[in-house]
Formats: C-alpha cells, sequence, structure tokens
C-alpha cells in the first residue's frame, strides 16, 4: 500500500504539507490509477507501478487524523504496515532533498505520529519530501500550510518527478536500493 499524506480540500492543495497528496496524485496520473473508490474516509485506486500491484491511497481526514482511516483500509486489504509506504512532507529536510527512511519517530509530522498510534508502531517505510523550514521566521503549522514560493514551485515538478521515481525504485528493488539511489542528493541543483 503506498499513502500520500495530505490535507483535504482547495485551500490546501497547493501547501507543502501536501507533498505526499502531490506524489500519490502523480503516481496515479504516470500509472493509470484511478482514485475514485471511497471507503473508510479516505480515497483509493487499485494497480501496477511496474510489475508491482499497489493500493494506492490518499486519506480524506486531515492530517493529524490520518492514521485511523490508513488503518482501516489497510485492515479491510489485509495489510500489513511493513507493507506500506507512507510519502509525507518534512521540515528537518532541506527544500530539494529526498529521503528514504525504514521506521523510526515521528520528528514531530502529526501525521506520522497519527500513523504510528493506529498501527501501534513504526514498522512501515516512510518517503520525506524536504520542504525545509521557514527562512521568513515564521512558525512551523504556518510554514507547512503556506504555499511554496515562487523560487520553489519553479523547482517543484522535478522534485516530484524524482519522488515519483524514488516510489518505483522502493517498489520494483527495494527499499536499500532506493535509499542509495536517491538519499541525500539535491533535487534542486540541475543534472
Amino acid at each position: 500500500m503506498v499513502v500520500g499524506l495530505g490535507n483535504p480540500g482547495k485551500d490546501y492543495r497547493d501547501t507543502r504539507h501536501n507533498a505526499g497528496f502531490m506524489v500519490a496524485d502523480k503516481i496515479a496520473q504516470e500509472f493509470n490509477i484511478e482514485l475514485k473508490s471511497k471507503k473508510f474516509n479516505l480515497v483509493f485506486g487499485r494497480g501496477f507501478v511496474e510489475d508491482v500491484e499497489i493500493l494506492l491511497a490518499k486519506p480524506l481526514a486531515f492530517m493529524n487524523r490520518s492514521g485511523p482511516p490508513v488503518q482501516q483500509l489497510a485492515h479491510y486489504f489485509r495489510i500489513q504496515s511493513r507493507d506500506m509506504l507512507v510519502i509525507h512532507d518534512d521540515i528537518d529536510l532541506a527544500f530539494g532533498r529526498l529521503k528514504i527512511k525504514e521506521k523510526g519517530g515521528h520528528g514531530g509530522h502529526n501525521g506520522i505520529r497519527s500513523l504510528m498510534d493506529a498501527f501501534g508502531g513504526d514498522d512501515f517505510v516512510r518517503l520525506r519530501i524536504g520542504v525545509g523550514r521557514s527562512e521568513l521566521g515564521e512558525g512551523v503549522t504556518s510554514h507547512v500550510l503556506g504555499r511554496f514560493t515562487t523560487r520553489q514551485s519553479q523547482r517543484l515538478s522535478r522534485i516530484i518527478a524524482s519522488a515519483l521515481d524514488a516510489v518505483v525504485a522502493v517498489l520494483s528493488q527495494g527499499t536499500k536500493v532506493g535509499m542509495n539511489l536517491f538519499n541525500g542528493k539535491d533535487l534542486t541543483i540541475s543534472d
């Protein structure tokens, strides 16, 4: 199961906190997975990424309540948390960085905290998308619920495309290969 985290509604559509939704939408677009089924306060679809069958989901609950719907869907389809890849924003990573991580704490991320509470642990892979911290000194909430700067927006499509490539690598080649390919690379620098 691949889960993109974000907040529902048009007011949050292009915010930093919705980076997970952006990647989930890109996966759906690239691999023709229709996110039209609704159950347990999620929208989801089934399809294939390379030759791997996946369940792609976006919780429709707000970020801090995303755990229970994801857990219910996983339980319904008999998916273990260790077979889940969660995509989310991360302020502790500089903008333009990706990091694939197995297990670990929530790092203050309310969506990850909610998932850990719902599943009773941290046994799931994460793809963290760096949104950085505010350069203007604004609070965390204002920053993650804010929109990308003009400069960041110009680079966002490349970052989302690279996150898609990271998901494909994890699903088709394994987490360790994905980590070796994507962790530590600055995606804001042109090749």
